[in-house]
């Protein structure tokens, strides 16, 4: 059990550590960690994961965070594995916060927020692409290597949101009903 603790503790102060950019710029990241190096989820139990994760409120990692360490290791492992995930980004925020405020007319710090930004851009393409990837994936076993349903699914529902901009939560949820009553 202390083995599993420490290794939340570790795999999510790195993940806060080097999420920068936040929010899907750590899904690359948190991917990493959970399910290609420990193998603690699955990459389905990820997407799903991320999924949830954008319809409770907080923020994405922090959710991710909480779920996988109450998976691994309870109650204690949730507040290791989010308290990991947490402190770094505060620790670093306050240090930039304070560098920032005493350097706010230099250029060179202002050159290192744009490369930081396009960074993030990067790191939010490489999330979308694999959640794309993992939701088109087809169902072992059908004998397809796309999923129609899926994919039609997303693009009705981009139609909606980018034509008539309806709510993004309502729109959700009406894909679930479509993907539970379509599957």
């Amino acid at each position: 059990m202390i083995h599993q603790l420490i290794s939340l503790l570790v795999s999510f102060l790195q993940i806060g550590l080097f999420s920068i950019g936040g929010g899907y710029a750590t899904i690359p990241l948190i991917q990493e960690q959970v399910v290609d190096l420990h193998g603690w989820l699955s990459y389905q139990e990820f997407t799903d994961i991320i999924t949830i994760s954008q319809m409770t409120p907080g923020p994405l990692a922090v959710n991710t965070s909480t779920f996988v360490g109450i998976r691994i290791a309870g109650i204690a492992g949730a507040v290791i594995a989010t308290f990991g995930c947490v402190i770094s980004g505060f620790l670093i925020s306050v240090c930039l916060f304070r560098f920032f405020q005493k350097h706010r007319q230099a250029q060179g710090a202002m050159d290192v927020l744009k490369g930081l930004r396009a960074a993030s851009v990067g790191l939010i393409a490489s999330a979308a692409g694999t959640i794309l990837s993992i939701a088109f994936e087809a169902e072992p076993g059908s004998g397809q290597s796309f999923n129609l349903i899926a994919a039609g699914i997303f693009a009705f529902s981009l139609f909606i949101l980018r034509k008539w901009k309806c709510n993004p939560i309502l729109l959700m949820a009406l894909a679930g009903v479509a993907g539970f009553v379509l599957y």
